[in-house]
């Protein structure tokens, strides 16, 4: 048998690019557009739709006029720059009633108030969302609610500040009651505490420091009140408010104190068992039979109030499902470390299951922020219908149809959509495992 040697290679090969296939757009292509035969006539039926509707849509856009005082001047530049029987869009109907899309019927001359509260709440956001700020600017966040009311609807400003009093009373009830007589009498002597403070003491004091330093901005009704500014009003308000209700409202379902647990239960399942629009119309109309006569309670203020209370349902259902995602163990290493009941929520379960409850909470908050434009249903304009008939209803711009709702869409996109990916950013920042 003749000899054979072995071949051994001495030198490494030169490193070759993966196969075209495999590697950039083709393999993204491949594996996300044409990875089987149903997946990519998918893929054709959908751009073939897409370009359906940019072909159709695109005249219309490209066609737009922005500088027009109605609608007949609109189509007469229209048909005098591309032709007869051309359509276009005509944004200067939005151009034109910009201020009354944004503010409604504030006074004009009154404009900077919502301006400036508008980028005042911008900065009591900031410590809030990112945690690199200082977090001492986390107390200009807790006052800012009672700022945003003064400059928004006017008035002395001590009312606001006796208000904010009320909430400084409370806690210092629940600080000193709190180590005497526990956690519970002291939450209750707090809220006792404030409730008395509102009821007897603050319209006193704010008359007395009215006289003494007066500080007033014009009255503004709420009925001047419309377009995004409601709408962000409503929203921000029933997003701050509801959130710290919804997670007293999934402890209090899964308390082991009855009439607590039976209170919660009645009504988590009664405000998810009727429509928004229900308690908005009873808010708006059947809560004045059951007030005292001659008693005034703000349209705005019922509104939040409704708005608040049936998006705390919904997030209350959202934190219970993330208290039951975490394991037991975590409840009985609280207990074995020897903590009460507020210190194990604050400390090791609650910022656990509202870590698992992010994606649901913020749902929540976009639907909720979508839900504004139902403020109609009471007679508030809101950017989407109200305003948009309201602006119809003037003749000039009479017959106008789209460029109102598209507009409306595109604002409400933009702020739900960075909800959207602020959600994605907080989920990717608590993340702890490495997978």
């Amino acid at each position: 048998m003749a000899d054979t040697d072995a071949f051994f290679r001495t030198e490494m090969l030169p490193p070759k690019e993966p196969p075209l296939s495999q590697r950039g757009v083709w393999k993204w292509m491949h594996e996300n557009m044409f990875s089987s035969i149903g997946s990519g006539a998918l893929t054709v039926l959908g751009i073939l739709f897409v370009l359906y509707v940019l072909a159709s849509a695109f005249p219309w856009f490209a066609h737009s006029v922005w500088h027009a005082d109605s609608l007949r001047q609109c189509r007469d530049i229209v048909h005098k720059t591309w032709g007869p029987g051309t359509d276009g869009a005509c944004w200067a109907v939005i151009r034109a009633n910009w201020n009354l899309y944004l503010y409604g019927f504030y006074p004009m001359e009154q404009i900077w108030r919502p301006n400036l509260a508008f980028l005042l709440l911008l900065v009591a956001l900031s410590p809030i969302l990112f945690s690199r700020l200082p977090r001492k600017m986390i107390w200009f966040s807790a006052c800012y609610p009672a700022l945003a009311y003064w400059l928004i609807w006017g008035g002395t400003l001590w009312i606001s500040v006796t208000i904010m009093a009320g909430f400084a009373v409370g806690a210092l009830v629940l600080r000193f009651l709190g180590r005497i007589a526990g956690t519970a009498l002291g939450v209750g002597g707090a809220v006792l505490g404030a409730v008395l403070w509102w009821l007897f003491v603050a319209a006193p004091v704010a008359t007395a420091l009215a006289d003494i330093v007066p500080l007033h901005l014009t009255f503004v009704p709420s009925d001047k009140l419309g377009g995004f500014l409601l709408s962000f009003i409503t929203g921000m308000c029933g997003i701050g408010f509801s959130l710290p209700m919804g997670i007293l409202l999934s402890l209090g379902r899964r308390s082991d104190m009855p009439i607590i647990k039976t209170s919660c239960v009645l009504f988590i399942e009664f405000v998810r068992g009727v429509p928004l629009i229900t308690l908005l119309f009873t808010a708006s109309f059947l809560l004045a039979y059951f007030l005292p006569p001659g008693t005034t309670f703000d349209l705005v203020l019922r509104v939040i109030i409704m708005v608040t209370l049936f998006s705390a349902a919904y997030i209350a259902e959202v934190i219970r499902g993330g208290l039951a995602a975490i394991p037991r163990g975590q409840f009985e290493a609280a207990d074995a470390l020897g903590l009460d009941y507020w210190k194990a929520q604050r400390l090791i379960v609650m910022p656990q299951a509202l870590k698992i409850s992010i994606p649901g909470i913020v749902g929540v908050f976009i639907g909720l922020f979508k839900d504004t434009t139902l403020v109609i249903i009471v007679g508030l304009l809101d950017p989407l219908m109200g305003i948009s008939n309201a602006v119809r209803a003037n003749v000039a711009w009479n017959g106008v149809y789209w460029e109102p709702y598209i507009f409306a869409a595109t604002i409400f996109f933009i702020f739900c959509f960075g909800m959207s990916r602020y959600s994605m950013y907080l989920e990717g920042k608590l993340k702890t495992d490495h997978r």
